[in-house]
């Protein structure tokens, strides 16, 4: 059995965004999910970028302004996003108070070494 709280997970932080690494590729067998629990501070946004991976965002806490593709939309808690391969995405807090998102990607992906490395790039896709 694997289990890691967000308070373990490993963080990666940069512009009023920080991701905490909950699943991702090596973690455990199989390798076939990737999960984050993401906050954006008020004002801050996601870069726009793409990658293989399908993806979904589930809102928590909050309210954004979510793009993908060339749609935008307004979303808050409850809401799920799904972001297909290899499609230009990326969220803004437009509220008072921080964004809250879980995502889940299928087939995971090494997401830490993607902010280590910088690959993680407005538009790129990985």
């Amino acid at each position: 059995m694997f289990i890691r709280n967000k308070s373990n997970a490993p963080t990666r932080s940069r512009n009023g965004l920080s991701c905490h690494l909950l699943l991702q590729e090596n973690d455990v067998h199989g390798d076939q999910i990737a999960a984050t629990w993401v906050d954006i501070n008020p004002g801050s946004k996601q870069r726009l970028h793409r990658h293989v991976p399908e993806q979904v965002y589930v809102i928590v806490h909050g309210k954004g302004k979510m793009q993908v593709g060339q749609h935008q939309q307004e979303v808050g808690v409850g809401d799920l996003v799904y972001i297909p391969s290899n499609t230009l995405h990326g969220i803004e807090n437009i509220a008072d108070d921080t964004l809250t998102y879980i995502s889940a990607a299928t087939p995971a992906f090494n997401i830490s070494a993607l902010y280590d490395t910088g690959e993680l790039k407005e538009g790129q896709s990985v």
